[in-house]
Parts: C-alpha cells; structure tokens; sequence
C-alpha cells in the first residue's frame, strides 16, 4: 500500500482544530466532508469538545476511539509541531497541513517548516502542505471534499495539483462552469513533503486519474520532475500552467547564450523534453484539459472539417494547417455517399459544406459517414444557427453519433449565443464544443502533440570517446592563473579535445611564427587575437579574414599591434590564433547557459552577428540525448538554410548533431563550466560541416577550484591534477 493512500483514500480523517464558528475554516472543513457526504469516518477535535457539525468532538486527537488514517490540521502554526507529535503518538500516518505561518512569512517561519518536515520524516508520515487549500478525492467509494473551497467538486477524470491554494480554490469553484470535472486534487501549498513530482509518481498508474493537470510556480527538483514526467506522459497527458514566465534570466548574461537564457526558457526546454504540455492561460489549460477529458488520442493528424457555412470552414482550415496539421483527403467512396443525401449546392470536398439548409438529419448522416471514413484521423463540426434549427438540439445529435463512434476525436464549433455553453454545463456531454474555430484547432493540435509524444523514441546518451585529461589540463591552468574565463585558445583547445570539429589552426607568438603557420595550413587564413584581459575580439579589431598572403599576414599582424597599444590592451595579448579560412554563409551557434536551478542549459540556433537581434534559438536542459539533439536542430527557422536552400550543400545533420551531442557531454564531466559559447558555428560550403570557427569557455570559479583539487600551501596555490 501506498503511504500516500492514508492522505488521498483514507478511511478516517480526523479535523484537528474543527469549529463551530461560523466561517472559519475549520467549520468550512467540516461542512464540506459531511455535505460531499464522505464515505469514512469523521473525527472533529478540539480541546473545548461538545459537538461540532453533529458530530462528538474530541479534546484531543489522542481521546479519538478509531483508528485515523488522514488528519487536516488548523490550529495556530504554533501548535503544528506538538499536533504532529500528538498525531505520531496515534498512528497517524497522513497529514494535510492547512495552516499558513510558515517559510512564505520569512526567516522564522521557514525553521519551523524545517522543524516540521524533520517530525514528518522521523514519524514516516507524509504530509501535503502547510499553507495549503486541501485534498479532494472525488471516486464514489471515498467522497472527500477536504478544503474549504466554497463550492463542492465535480466528478471527472483529472489529477490536479495547485502550489496556489487560493487559485485551486477559485478553479473548484467554476468547475461546473468549464464542464469539467477531477478524480482527484492536491493543494500542495508550501510543498514541504509533498510536491509535483510525489503526485505525478502517485498517479501515474492510477486509473481513475487519466490526465494531469499542474499548476507551478516553481519546479524543485528538475532532474526528478524530467526523470518521472518523461515516463508518466508516455501513459497519460500532462498539462501545465507555470507561472512567473517574467523572472529576471539566470545567466550574468555575459555570452550570447546567457544572455538569450533565462529561467522561463529552462523551465519550457525542461516541460518540452518531459513531454509535458505546457499552457500559457487558465483559459487554455481548460481548454486542452476539456479536449483530453473528451477525446481519445488519434491515430494521425488527418482533420475533416464539417460546417454549414463556408468561412467558418475557411477559417477553421487556416487554423489546423497553421498548427503543421493536414486536411484529410477525404475517399471516392466518402464523396459519394455524401452526395447521396447533401443537396447539390453542398460541397463533398474537405471541408464539407452543407449549406446554410442543413438540417439535424444531414448533420447526423455527415458525422456518421466522415467518421468512417479510413483517411480521417479528427474532426471539428461546426455549427451556425440558421432557419430555426435548435443549437441544443444539434449537440445532442452530434453526441449521439459519438456514442457509437469513441473511437476518433470529434469537436463542436457552435457560433451561438452564451446561453448554448450554460446548458451544456448541466449535461453529461462526450465531446467538447468551442465558441470558435481556432480553439478548436488548437484542441487537436494538443491532441496531435500527445500522438507524437507517445510515439517518439525514448532516445540514447551516447558516450564519446574524447580526452578528458587535456581537456582537464587546460582548464586547471586557467584556474591556477586565477582566471575563470578560457583564452579563445584554450576554448578551442577544450573543443578539440572532446572531438568538435575545429579549424586547424596553430598559436603564434610572434610575427615570423604567424607567417610558419599559415604557410603549413593553406591561405587564405584568419588571423585572431588571444588575450587573458580582452573576450570580444572584434570590438577592438582583433579579428582579421580572408588574409591572402604572408605579406598581407604582416601587415594585419603589425596593425593589429598598434591598436591593441594605441588602446593599452597590448599588455593582456597572448598572442594570435592562425586559422584556416572556412568559406561559408551560414553561421550557426550552439553553447551552453547556467540557470542555477534548472542546471546547464544547451541552445542552438541562427548565430553570427544575427544572434542577438534573430533571436532564432532553442534551449534544451543537458545532458542530451541524440532525440534532443536532433529536434533542436529542426526546431530553428534556419533549418531550411541547414537542408540546403537555394543550392547551397545540405549540412551535415548528423555531424551538427554529434557536435551538440559532444557539448553535452563536457558541460557533464565539468560540471562547472558555467558558459560555453561556439560562435560562430560555420557551416561549410565545400564540406556541409559544422566547423566551430571560434570559442568561449567561462567556469564557476569556485566549483571548477573544488572539483579540481585546487589547495594552497605556503603562500602558492595551484590544481592537484
């Protein structure tokens, strides 16, 4: 048995700090266990006693005859602890912390709720709260309505988890209004016990539960929440709302991809690889969650679309191809039939339109045949009122051939007045209806993304063979220098040696020794500084392309030299990077960003100078697996350039993504390089290879000191390695 049963299926809740004054949430909390009609037993304890709601109350959880599995606790924070103790003291093994006062009010109340989880964890209870709104349970064999939310819940078929109680509170409220219902919520408050991810693990292969729902202001445990939401969304969708999209970034945004990262992009990269369906407004996370309680997951992304007016149809067709969806091509044999009852002004193509005469008849034997039809997978049926026909009327006969049909997702588009959606709410309907044809578009296209979900390859994490000591050893001299940041030699040297493909090049100190260097790899050459002082070289002009000739080198050389003194920068110049020139347009980045709660963060996109003004760049959470690799690569706008357009030679994809692939896995084995740019990422005209053209490594100072043995002795400080 799970423990958390005691919590969601208990067969006895005792409610400690229960009340008869009116308006309290202790009364509240009673008022809705009896009127949900709770199939347990009910146990109110507080210490005047008498009788509470009816009920023998108890001065004590202590005095209580039964055994209890389940106790909401609202007494004074103050009390909580020794309640807890009280409750350890009586076998109780599951607690729902109604109480607020304590981390959201500060520096006190947070050792208290440390204090708290410390007596949750030694009794082996699990505890949902504090802070919280409750727990419902809507199965007919338990009926809890255990929170105080001021209307009872409404059966249905979603797991809902609320980090805001007030929000979860309001959601109860209206649930009858948005024709949906849950199996069961959770009030998770300050989530010191129980979180999101205790109740995803918790649902996961409950059959009551067939979708879950989240709201999220914060995400704890990223690795986790990946490692479970992964796994669970394979069986069952997931939907979340996460809030706070405004934060400030994470990065010190001192690189391009700092600088374009930021917390809600790391929360969203991490929703996305977790398949979990991320929605942006209550009012959408309701709409996909009334889809999913009423449509089966399709077989493809094939839409009919039946209307009884041409522009809805249009516009409805619009909106299913703007999602990637295709319009099914509808068969002969379909078309035919169709034309053996519709009138002769009527359309049989996709979509099918009736004309503005249809009566509920055709509706009927419309659906009937397009839901039979082999090469159709969805369908939306819209309906506008015309010559007196009954919108109520339409519903139910539309829903009377889904009864017979569950097998394929159908949605109503009724262009009707207010009223409609209002009887609707007092019926047990079997499809959703939408005022307009985009929300319904945007329903299959949830459903759509569920299908790909499912059927995407679980993917690998391949392990390359690289040298990690050289790599090591760079990084380690960095550090005994005291510097954080990576020369651009030492970054592509780090590259090098994790096997991402670089431009030859080789270091030269001196004249003489740039001119021995570009002669053994080929003109033309690029010529770049390298400085411990100076990272964007091309502010200060230190960078030189398309060099030609030895002569011409010197002459770049001697020029770079007196404006590196003209700026007093000439100090920090280690020296220059000769590079083979790579011809090419399409300049790509990839790196790697930090958010210090989500971990590092990968991107990839259109780089150059277009990074920051583009902005055309994705995010995935490291470590990546080669699936990741490859959706990020097809997720940009610039893939059409990477395929090859207008000519061009087609990218190496696997190659590119080999190179993602390779990034990840050093941001794993240095787990405190805190940014890594490649930039540009040049895509080869000769080749299709990505040739990392330039690079920037950035560590965590202290971190990188710690994981490389760093230790100082009499007065010298220096790496073990």
């Amino acid at each position: 048995m799970n423990i958390l049963d005691k919590i969601m299926k208990p067969k006895s809740i005792a409610v400690i700090g229960a009340s008869t004054k009116e308006h309290t949430i202790g009364s509240d909390i009673m008022k809705r266990l009896q009127e949900y009609k709770f199939n347990g037993k009910i146990y109110p304890v507080n210490p005047k006693g008498g009788i509470i709601e009816g009920l023998q109350a108890y001065t004590s959880v202590l005095e209580v005859p039964g055994e209890v599995d389940l106790a909401i606790i609202v007494v004074n924070a103050k009390f909580v602890l020794s309640t807890i103790d009280q409750c350890h003291e009586k076998g109780i093994k599951g607690l729902c912390i109604i109480t607020a006062g304590f981390k959201e009010t500060g520096k006190e109340g947070a050792e208290l709720e440390k204090q708290l989880l410390e007596k949750v964890r030694e009794y082996g209870m699990r505890c949902v709260g504090p802070n919280c709104l409750g727990v419902v349970n809507t199965h007919p064999d338990i009926r809890m309505d255990g929170c105080f939310a001021e209307s009872l819940p409404e059966r249905g078929n979603i797991g809902f988890v609320s980090q805001s109680g007030a929000l979860g509170g309001g959601i109860l409220n209206i649930l009858k209004d948005l024709n949906l219902g849950f199996a069961q919520f959770i009030s998770i408050g300050n989530q010191a016990d129980v979180n999101a991810e205790t109740a995803l693990e918790y649902w996961e292969n409950d059959s009551d539960v067939e979708q879950i729902l989240l709201y999220m202001e914060s995400i704890q445990n990223p690795a986790n929440f990946r490692k479970l939401a992964s796994r669970i969304s394979k069986k069952k969708p997931i939907l979340a709302l996460k809030a706070g999209r405004s934060a400030a970034g994470a990065s010190a945004a001192s690189s391009h991809t700092g600088s374009l990262a930021g917390a809600d992009k790391a929360a969203n990269a991490l929703l996305q690889q977790s398949g979990v369906i991320r929605e942006y407004s209550l009012k959408d996370l309701f709409a996909t969650a009334k889809v999913f309680a009423n449509c089966p997951i399709p077989k493809g992304d094939r839409v009919a679309i039946i209307t009884n007016s041409g522009g809805p149809g249009i516009m409805a067709t619009d909106a299913v191809c703007e999602h990637g969806m295709q319009m099914a091509k509808i068969s002969d044999a379909t078309k035919e039939k169709l034309r053996s009852f519709l009138p002769a002004a009527a359309s049989v193509k996709n979509p099918v339109d009736m004309i503005a005469s249809a009566p509920i008849e055709h509706y009927k034997q419309t659906l009937e045949t397009v839901i039979a039809d082999e090469n159709v997978d969805m369908i939306i049926t819209i309906y506008l009122p015309f010559l007196g026909l009954k919108d109520i009327d339409v519903a139910k006969a539309l829903m009377e051939i889904k009864a017979e049909h569950p097998e394929k997702p159908v949605i109503g588009v009724f262009m009707t007045k207010s009223e409609f959606f209002a009887k609707l709410s007092d019926m047990d309907v079997n499809m959703p209806f939408f005022m307009y044809a985009e929300e319904a578009a945007d329903g299959l296209n949830r459903l759509n993304q569920q299908r790909l979900w499912m059927e995407r390859a679980e993917g690998k994490m391949p392990k390359f063979d690289v040298d990690y000591k050289k790599a090591q050893e760079i990084i380690a001299k960095s550090i005994n220098e005291g510097r954080d940041q990576l020369t651009t030699r030492e970054s592509i040297d780090v590259l090098d040696a994790y096997g991402i493909r670089v431009c030859k090049s080789g270091f030269a100190k001196s004249e003489d020794e740039a001119v021995t260097i570009a002669d053994s790899i080929g003109y033309p050459v690029v010529m770049k500084m390298t400085s411990k002082t100076t990272s964007h070289k091309t502010d200060v002009g230190g960078v030189r392309v398309n060099i030609q000739s030895a002569e011409q080198l010197r002459a770049e050389y001697q020029d770079l030299i007196a404006k590196l003194t003209e700026k007093g920068l000439i100090e920090g110049l280690e020296g220059v990077i000769i590079q083979e020139m790579v011809k090419g347009n399409r300049e790509m980045v990839c790196g790697i960003a930090t958010d210090p709660q989500y971990g590092p963060m990968m991107m990839f996109g259109l780089g150059g100078v277009f990074i920051e003004v583009m902005k055309d760049v994705t995010f995935r959470i490291a470590p990546l697996t080669d699936v990741d690799a490859k959706e990020m690569i097809k997720s940009v706008k610039a893939y059409k350039l990477l395929e090859g357009a207008r000519g061009t030679k087609p990218a190496q994809m696997e190659q590119i993504e080999e190179t993602l692939l390779r990034l990840s896995q050093l941001v794993n084995d240095f787990k405190f390089i805190d940014e890594l740019d490649i930039n540009p990422l040049l895509i080869s005209e000769k080749t299709g290879e990505g040739i990392a053209v330039d690079g920037r490594i950035k560590v965590r100072m202290a971190e990188a000191q710690e994981a490389l043995g760093y230790h100082c002795k009499d007065g010298v400080c220096a790496c073990s390695i």
